[in-house]
C-alpha cells in the first residue's frame, strides 16, 4: 500500500507519468472495437425485456419443494410461453410469464396450483399490462434524455463546450457498452436496470469532472509560456488524478461485485442481477472512459484552436532548437522540473522584496 501511495504522490508531482494522450489512438481503437461488439450483440440477440416493459404476469407461490427447473417446465406447459423462475429466501418461488392477459393468468394460476401441489388461494398473481410497460419504457427514455441534456448544459457553463462534448461522448460510450453486455449475457432488463444505468452515469461523470477541473486550473494561462502544449498538460492532469480515480472505482466496485457474484450467483438472489450488472459494467466503463476517452478527446478538440496551434508550433520549435524538452534536464530533479512547469503554466511568481533587498550591495560594515 505504501508503494501505491508513493506512486500516487510521484504521479501528482510529475516525477513519473504515462503518455495517455500520446497513445490516444490505441484507446480510441479499443473503445471502437468494444462498442461495435456491444452493438452487434444488441442487434443479434436483443434485450431480454422484463414484464414491466412488455406486459405479463408474476406468480408468487408459497413455500414449496418444487425445484426451479420443474417450476419452469410447469409454467411453460401451462402458458405456452417462456417462463423465468426465481427462488426467494423463504423457499417460495417467483414465476414470471410474459405476454399473457387476465383470463390466461387465472388459468395458469390454477394449473400451477395443481402441478405444484399447493393451495391456489395462496398463489399471489400480479398482472402487468403492456400499456403500462410502454409508459415505463417512455419514462425511462425521457429520464435518460433529460439527464444527458442537463449534463451537457452544466459542463458547457462550468467548463467549456469542448469538455461538454467530450463528457457526452464518454457517457454514450458507457451506456452502449453496458446495454451491449446485457444483450450478450441475456440478463433481464427491469426498472432496476434503468436505475443502475442512471447511477453509473453519475459515477462516470464524477471521474471525468475531477480530471477536467485539474485541466482547467493548469491551463489557465497556457498561452503565456512555450514549454508545454495543451496535450502535455492534459496528460499531466490525467496522471495527477489517476490514483484517485482508480481508488474511487475500486472502492465502488467491491460492494457491487458482492451483489453480483455473491448475492446473484452464490446465494441465487437473481433479482439482484438486473441492477448489480449495470452498476458493475458501468462503473468499470466509466473509469475507463474518463481517463482514456474524455480527456484525450478534449485535447484533440482544443488543439484545433488557432491559439493552441500557434502554441504547439512555438513549443516544438523550441524543442527542435535543443531547448526545453518538457522533461527533467541533466542535473535537474523531478521536483525542480515540476516547479518549473508549474511556473511556466501558472505564470512567474513575484519574489518577495525582503529576499532581494540588499543583494549585491555592500553590507555597510567597516572592515
Amino acid at each position: 500500500m505504501s508503494k501505491l501511495g508513493n506512486l500516487g504522490a510521484r504521479l501528482h508531482r510529475g516525477e513519473v507519468s504515462y503518455d495517455f494522450v500520446g497513445n490516444r489512438k490505441i484507446w480510441y481503437g479499443i473503445s471502437i472495437l468494444i462498442t461495435i461488439t456491444a452493438i452487434v450483440g444488441l442487434a443479434v440477440r436483443g434485450l431480454n425485456m422484463g414484464i414491466e416493459f412488455q406486459g405479463g404476469a408474476v406468480f408468487t407461490t408459497p413455500k414449496t419443494s418444487v425445484s426451479v427447473s420443474q417450476a419452469e417446465d410447469y409454467a411453460e406447459e401451462a402458458s405456452g410461453h417462456d417462463a423465468i423462475v426465481q427462488e426467494l429466501g423463504n423457499g417460495s418461488l417467483r414465476i414470471q410469464v410474459a405476454g399473457i392477459d387476465t383470463d390466461q393468468s387465472d388459468r395458469i394460476k390454477d394449473r400451477l396450483a395443481e402441478d405444484m401441489k399447493v393451495d391456489g388461494e395462496k398463489i399471489n398473481a400480479e398482472l402487468v399490462g403492456p400499456s403500462w410497460g410502454d409508459q415505463i419504457a417512455n419514462k425511462a427514455w425521457q429520464g435518460l434524455g433529460i439527464f444527458l441534456v442537463l449534463v451537457v448544459i452544466y459542463l458547457a457553463i462550468a467548463f467549456e463546450w469542448r469538455m461538454a462534448v467530450a463528457a457526452f461522448v464518454a457517457l454514450i460510450h458507457d451506456i452502449t457498452i453496458t446495454v451491449g453486455i446485457y444483450a450478450l449475457v441475456g440478463f433481464e432488463v427491469t426498472p432496476g436496470t434503468v436505475i443502475g444505468l442512471l447511477t453509473i452515469l453519475g459515477y462516470s461523470l464524477y471521474d471525468t469532472v475531477v480530471v477536467f477541473d485539474s485541466l482547467k486550473e493548469q491551463t489557465k494561462d497556457i498561452t503565456k509560456q512555450s514549454r508545454w502544449t495543451y496535450s502535455d498538460i492534459a496528460n499531466r492532469s490525467i496522471n495527477s488524478t489517476l490514483v484517485r480515480s482508480v481508488n474511487t472505482t475500486v472502492v465502488a466496485l467491491l460492494p457491487v461485485a458482492g451483489l453480483l457474484f455473491i448475492g446473484g450467483g452464490v446465494l441465487g438472489a437473481g433479482m439482484l442481477n438486473d441492477i448489480s450488472l449495470s452498476l458493475f459494467v458501468g462503473l468499470a466503463a466509466g473509469a475507463y472512459s474518463s481517463i482514456f476517452i474524455a480527456t484525450p478527446l478534449v485535447a484533440d478538440l482544443k488543439e484545433l484552436e488557432p491559439q493552441m496551434k500557434s502554441l504547439r508550433k512555438r513549443v516544438l520549435a523550441k524543442r527542435a532548437q535543443g531547448g526545453d524538452q518538457g522533461e527533467p534536464q541533466t542535473g535537474e530533479t523531478g521536483d525542480e522540473a515540476y516547479a518549473d512547469a508549474a511556473a511556466a503554466v501558472v505564470g512567474p511568481r513575484d519574489e518577495p522584496a525582503s529576499r532581494a533587498r540588499g543583494r549585491g550591495r555592500p553590507s555597510g560594515k567597516r572592515r
